[in-house]
């Protein structure tokens, strides 16, 4: 491992959610790793149908606090590293933003070092905010999303005003990305209204791994109930939470996911054996083990 940084994962046998209960910030979640938990175990109870599958492509998760959840203690270095390890990889790239300013930047400056665009998820600030992150990662974004269910970040919507956005604020952005706009974070019944008014590009069905104080359950079981219903309305079905195997991924394709997201996982590999470990990672989980 490098010295940039003293790892906050356990590096579980499987990475389940049991093993870093309580550690947030840290690699865990609230509710006990509650929906962590739900997320690792709901993939598994879903039949793979017999006929051939479609098999979604993985993407890179929008990953940020580098210090307070990840152990780096290079805040910088961290996303030149994650992307660096995801594009040897040959994953599609995402990053994040959060507080201070400086992580998107940085994410920014990664995808650039890297010649690479990606997704590029923005926190729902009020939307002169998101607009002036919008031009700043113009060059490097493929997709401009926003994160929703940041709003159930307590600490972090205190801080920097995070707010719950309407549809007309939606709207707003949309129009303004000039790229295929997407809403991340879709997890509660109320999120389907907002998808069923917007009609978003892309809609990400994630519980934020697990780490927000949302909904209780799975975001296998929210695509098993929404994920008709929601490509309906949208352009691309996307999902995260829990993915760790081959057959998890046919599962996701089966439900109607085009792309899935993986955080830790990529995280995890990155920590134990470096940019290489991604690689080996990835190639083991499409090999079937």
């Amino acid at each position: 491992m490098s010295d940039s940084f003293g790892p906050k994962c356990h590096f579980c046998d499987v990475c389940d959610g049991h093993g870093c209960v309580g550690e947030l910030p840290g690699m865990g979640g609230v509710f006990e790793n509650a929906n962590f938990i739900d997320n690792c175990a709901a993939w598994p109870t879903y039949p793979v149908p017999d006929s051939p599958v479609f098999i979604p492509e993985i993407r890179l998760a929008p990953i940020t606090g580098a210090l307070q959840n990840v152990g780096y203690t290079d805040e910088r270095q961290f996303y030149h590293d994650l992307v660096a390890a995801s594009v040897a990889a040959g994953l599609a790239l995402s990053i994040g933003d959060g507080y201070p300013d400086e992580k998107l930047r940085y994410g920014i400056q990664a995808l650039e070092s890297a010649g690479k665009t990606g997704a590029v998820f923005i926190k729902p600030y009020e939307n002169k905010k998101i607009l002036e992150r919008i031009e700043w990662a113009r060059d490097v974004a493929e997709i401009i999303g926003v994160d929703i269910d940041s709003y159930a970040i307590v600490t972090m919507r205190n801080l920097v005003n995070l707010q719950k956005k309407t549809v007309s604020q939606l709207q707003e952005l949309k129009a303004a990305a000039g790229l295929p706009f997407a809403i991340k974070g879709v997890f509660r019944p109320e999120d389907v209204e907002l998808v069923r008014a917007l009609h978003p590009d892309i809609v990400v069905v994630s519980n934020h791994g697990g780490r927000v104080e949302t909904e209780r359950g799975s975001s296998a079981a929210f695509l098993a109930r929404y994920g008709k219903e929601l490509a309906g309305l949208c352009g691309e079905v996307w999902v995260d939470g829990g993915i760790r195997t081959y057959r998890d991924l046919c599962v996701a394709g089966s439900l109607g996911a085009q792309e899935v997201m993986m955080g830790r996982p990529i995280i995890t590999s990155l920590l134990k054996d470096g940019i290489s470990g991604v690689s080996a990672r990835l190639e083991s989980l499409l090999q079937g083990q």
